[in-house]
């Protein structure tokens, strides 16, 4: 697979007349939407000063009418940033990956994770499948929610995740599903207290303590099989997942469950946006875009799912 350098080579020079254009276009952009912003807090002004009332409603009418005004603005520009400059670069790491800017992974492969509860509604963007060295790998962006009511029964939506979610084939089928989490309680409570809310979490199978303490730090693990879950998370497999850990520089989920690995590191944004409000061209934004994808499809390389690494000794 194409290094980072080799990556950002690409999205400066093979890219750079495409980036250009679209570096116009998001100048004129952006004032529009400043203007447009302008406009509708004038209006909006005008009408509570006449109302003198209702400023609940005000307020709440000028939130959704922005939103609805700024997704028309920056539609078509997205549109070609995404298949002028995302598409490019996924080919730029394979040519063999497809690529969907409005399709996402399916909520029956979210919930066949058990990494989260589950959602009542997934919606996402910008999915990627393919073969990475003989291996079957799909990512996108996804934002999971699950809809609450509040004491006066109106409807809240609760994020459940909204980031990268990555599923990958490897080369051998568990009878039992293992999780790593985020370790969470023991970060926020202290080892005594945090062992013991995880010892004791009914929504989860057996509790695996592992001996990298390193790794203790950062995840806990939950399986249905203790001596399965340690054959599957070696000393080289934990290594490896911290490295990855620290290379996205965000939570990350992962499940093994059959013959996949499910993936979920929390963004809490859309990854594969166009800046609007900063160039295209500044290295900070490219690197971004740049190195995302990266960890992306690096998640075969980075685990080396391509070999045997869960034989028993």
């Amino acid at each position: 697979m194409k290094k980072i350098s080799e990556l950002t080579d690409f999205y400066y020079k093979s890219l750079f007349p495409t980036l250009e254009k679209l570096e116009k276009d998001r100048k004129n952009l952006s004032h529009r939407i400043v203007m447009a912003g302008i406009i509708l807090t004038f209006i909006a002004l005008v009408i509570a000063y006449i109302l003198g009332s209702f400023f609940e409603f005000i307020v709440a009418g000028y939130i959704i009418l922005g939103s609805l005004i700024y997704r028309f603005l920056v539609h078509d520009y997205t549109h070609e940033f995404k298949l002028s400059v995302i598409k490019p670069l996924i080919h730029a790491i394979d040519n063999s990956l497809d690529y969907s800017p409005s399709l996402h992974i399916s909520q029956h492969l979210f919930e066949h994770s058990n990494l989260f509860s589950k959602p009542d509604r997934v919606r996402g963007n910008d999915y990627v499948k393919g073969m990475i060295d003989g291996i079957r790998i799909e990512f996108s962006d996804i934002h999971a929610e699950k809809k609450t009511q509040n004491s006066k029964g109106k409807d809240n939506w609760v994020t459940l995740f909204q980031g990268l979610y990555i599923v990958a084939e490897f080369n051998k089928n568990f009878s039992s599903q293992t999780v790593v989490l985020p370790d969470s309680a023991q970060s926020t409570f202290g080892n005594l207290i945090g062992h013991w809310l995880q010892s004791n979490n009914g929504a989860r199978d057996e509790l695996v303590k592992m001996d990298n303490p390193k790794f203790e730090e950062e995840f806990v693990v939950y399986s249905g099989d203790q001596i399965e879950a340690r054959y599957i998370l070696s000393h080289s497999l934990m290594e490896k997942l911290l490295s990855f850990r620290n290379k996205s520089n965000h939570p990350i989920h992962v499940s093994f469950k059959a013959n996949h690995i499910y993936m979920a590191i929390s963004y809490n944004k859309d990854l594969f946006e166009p800046s609007i409000f900063r160039s295209l061209l500044e290295y900070k934004v490219a690197m971004e875009y740049v190195k995302t994808l990266h960890l992306a499809v690096g998640i075969v390389e980075e685990l080396k799912l391509n070999q045997k690494l869960w034989s028993k000794r």
